[in-house]
């Protein structure tokens, strides 16, 4: 059984307490909140609160209001805001301008935001955009957000995943990676049947506690081309790749675990579920995919879901979402930015704890 996201129309008397934290405050973060904000009445839905600099959202709000963008925005007074005094002053920061300033301040309002989920004042956490390199000139040297979240609350065992709705057939995609932000060489290395079972277990779990999959069918992706053709293409399949796939089909005799499936197909009959081109694929589909390096499952992900994807971090004792795109800031305060995926963001986060609450 799949949940639906649309809580627009759910009356549930669970108010989700969310932390939205504002990204990078010289990228389209605070663009994006304000737009998704401004998208529904989320005082009915949901007690957000928001993290960052008001300063900076303020700014935000005005070059929205003398920008092209001519669609709701919400009254800034109202709203819960918990003001983050940046590390470094943020005064000669303008939009689309990163700096150590804008990635000390982005840093310090997701530390802020998962001490007061660890703390038990938040079910949710919902991440804006941040720039990597400027939390490395700001002195912070973490892969994204994801590990500080992993950091900040104790665990060890955490995986990145995406999951969107299709809005040409409802189809849910999931995708989960067995290694995300490190080197294509280092790949090879850092898969084991070790790492794959940890994230299989995650994923797993996910699809039970989070979408109400008991018996879920799950993909697993090959890693060379052809999925190794047999040892001509590649060992990693025939040595132990396709050893381990038998070993935790009797571990998990519930779920149907298919592969190692061909890179280059894997993806044919999601597209296919996602786009409504084939009616048969969307009983074909699989419920969930396990793509074992970072492009391997963003490239398709992005490719039909780019506007609509939603990050979330596995393994947490919350849960985190983000929209599945960057700071963009070639475009900062243009008003241009799209905050559909922000809005998916904060749907699936509202979603997934009135699941893990209510079952």
């Amino acid at each position: 059984m799949a949940f639906s996201t649309d809580v627009a129309f759910d009356r549930s008397s669970l108010r989700p307490r969310l932390a939205l934290t504002l990204g990078d405050p010289a990228g389209i973060g605070p663009e994006v909140v304000l737009k998704a904000l401004g998208a529904r009445d989320w005082a009915a839905i949901a007690d957000v609160t928001l993290f960052g600099t008001r300063s900076q959202l303020n700014q935000t709000a005005i070059a929205l209001v003398q920008s092209s963008y001519s669609g709701p925005l919400p009254a800034l007074d109202p709203l819960n805001f918990v003001e983050i005094s940046p590390p470094l002053s943020l005064e000669d920061t303008g939009l689309g301008q990163p700096s150590a300033a804008t990635g000390a301040a982005s840093f310090a309002y997701l530390k802020a935001a998962i001490e007061g989920a660890i703390a038990g004042q938040y079910d949710a956490i919902v991440t804006g955009p941040i720039a990597k390199s400027a939390w490395k000139v700001a002195g912070h040297h973490y892969p994204g957000q994801t590990e500080l979240l992993a950091e900040g609350a104790g665990c060890d065992r955490f995986a990145m995943a995406f999951v969107a709705q299709s809005p040409h057939t409802g189809w849910w995609l999931r995708a989960l990676l067995a290694t995300t932000h490190i080197p294509l060489g280092q790949v090879p290395d850092a898969l084991s049947p070790a790492l794959l079972t940890q994230k299989l277990d995650l994923l797993i779990h996910s699809l039970k506690q989070d979408f109400g999959l008991t018996q879920p069918r799950i993909a697993v992706a090959g890693l060379n081309p052809h999925s190794g053709e047999g040892g001509q293409l590649g060992r990693e399949e025939v040595d132990w790749l396709i050893p381990w796939l038998d070993q935790q089909r009797q571990r998990h005799p519930q779920v149907q675990l298919d592969g190692p499936v061909p890179p280059d197909t894997m993806w044919v009959r999601p597209g296919q579920a996602w786009f409504g081109t084939n009616g048969s694929a969307l009983e074909m589909a699989h419920d969930a995919y396990l793509a074992l390096y970072h492009d391997q499952g963003l490239i398709p992900v992005k490719l039909m879901a780019f506007d609509r994807a939603v990050n979330t971090t596995v393994g947490l004792p919350f849960v985190r979402t983000s929209p599945d795109h960057g700071t963009a800031f070639d475009i900062a305060g243009k008003g241009i930015a799209d905050a559909s995926s922000m809005v998916a963001a904060m749907d699936v986060a509202v979603a997934v704890v009135r699941k893990r609450v209510g079952g």
